[in-house]
């Protein structure tokens, strides 16, 4: 049996549901998996440091995180990477090598820099297929010893030829998404065709609390709206909103939940999503055609995400919060403009297949 390692690491979710969603695939596929987390897994100190750095910079200060993201683009500071990443290698190809593994795969960016310095080290030789979690190719991703890349779009693949890579390598298949979301189920899509127009607000897995500054103009639109808002894991955002919206709103109906495992449904049964857009959401939602609309970015690889999908017609984003409401009427009088955007997520999407990326790695592995 063919043997697939895919590593990742926790900064974020969205790294680790495509590395989750790549499992299912394999496995289908006849392929034995195993899901590593290559910094825990080597080092738990590196792991704490990196990862807890990730959620406060990006939750508390996002304007250094975008300075961050900008800086370690530059080809010679990412270079640096292999200072503190170094200190892993030798653990990681020793877990990679005892592993038995035919083909390593990475869903986390830093995965690049550090099994590319491993292949020329001679630690290793399997090929090794990079998954781009978002739309922008970031500096981290570049590297020749990467055998091919999965990504998310055309603007993707343009992005990384014009770093280098060759044409060959770059495969637009889709950022890996669980299962639950490659179909849309029309029995719930169906009942959402009433009175009452359906947004799903998302504040991302930590749960970001410039969504409740969305709701508080949403509820001040005298349209007939369903607002169905997931919290994520941020119990002090889910609490606070339920005591702003305990008792009934005339038009309004409100649903607050906290960390769903039922966002696929709640996609089907909305008209729109309103969400930063990480890589994650943005492909789940071009699979459910559902039009999004972007009230605020973490500066770095969110911003090159709105900006392709506003420039392909397939998101709107809000310069000022005070403007939602005229941007949801607008979609709620036109509903040809919706259609629109439905239609662009589709030619988005259009070559997406997990099944794609199994045939990718066969082929590797035959070479």
């Amino acid at each position: 049996m063919k043997k697939v390692i895919i590593l990742t690491t926790s900064t974020g979710q969205g790294h680790n549901q495509a590395a989750a969603s790549l499992k299912t695939e394999f496995i289908k596929n006849n392929y034995d998996v195993e899901i590593f987390d290559f910094l825990d897994g080597c080092s738990h100190y590196l792991d704490k440091l990196i990862t807890g750095s990730y959620e406060f910079s990006a939750t508390k200060t996002p304007i250094l995180y975008g300075i961050g993201y900008k800086i370690t683009d530059i080809k010679f500071i990412n270079s640096f990477l292999k200072i503190p990443f170094g200190i892993i290698d030798k653990r990681l190809a020793k877990h990679i090598n005892d592993s038995q593994a035919d083909i390593i795969i990475g869903t986390h960016p830093f995965t690049v820099n550090i099994v590319s310095r491993l292949k020329k080290k001679k630690l290793i030789d399997i090929p090794f297929i990079s998954v781009v979690t978002d739309f922008e190719a970031h500096g981290t991703y570049i590297s020749k010893q990467v055998d091919c890349y999965i990504t998310g779009s055309d603007f993707t693949n343009d992005n990384l030829i014009s770093k280098g890579i060759k044409p060959s390598k770059v495969k637009d298949y889709g950022i890996p998404i669980r299962s639950g979301f490659l179909t849309i189920n029309n029995d719930i899509t169906e009942t959402n065709t009433g009175d009452y127009f359906n947004i799903l607000l998302m504040s991302g897995s930590m749960g970001l609390e410039g969504i409740s500054k969305v709701i508080k103009q949403l509820v001040l639109n005298p349209r007939k709206l369903r607002l169905i808002i997931v919290c994520g894991k941020n119990k002090h955002l889910k609490n606070s909103l339920e005591a702003l919206y305990s008792k009934p709103i005339n038009n309004k109906k409100i649903h607050i939940i906290g960390y769903s495992n039922v966002v696929s449904e709640l996609m089907d049964a909305s008209d729109v999503i309103i969400s930063k857009p990480g890589g994650l959401t943005v492909t789940e939602s071009i699979y459910k055609r559902l039009p999004i609309i972007i009230p605020f970015v973490i500066p770095g690889q969110e911003t090159e995400n709105s900006k392709l999908l506003v420039s392909r017609n397939c998101a709107v984003k809000i310069d000022k919060i005070s403007d939602v409401n005229k941007i949801i009427n607008d979609l709620i009088d036109h509903p040809e403009k919706l259609k629109k955007m439905k239609d662009n997520l589709d030619l988005l999407g259009a070559n997406y297949s997990l099944k794609k990326v199994v045939e990718l790695s066969n082929s590797l592995l035959k070479k």
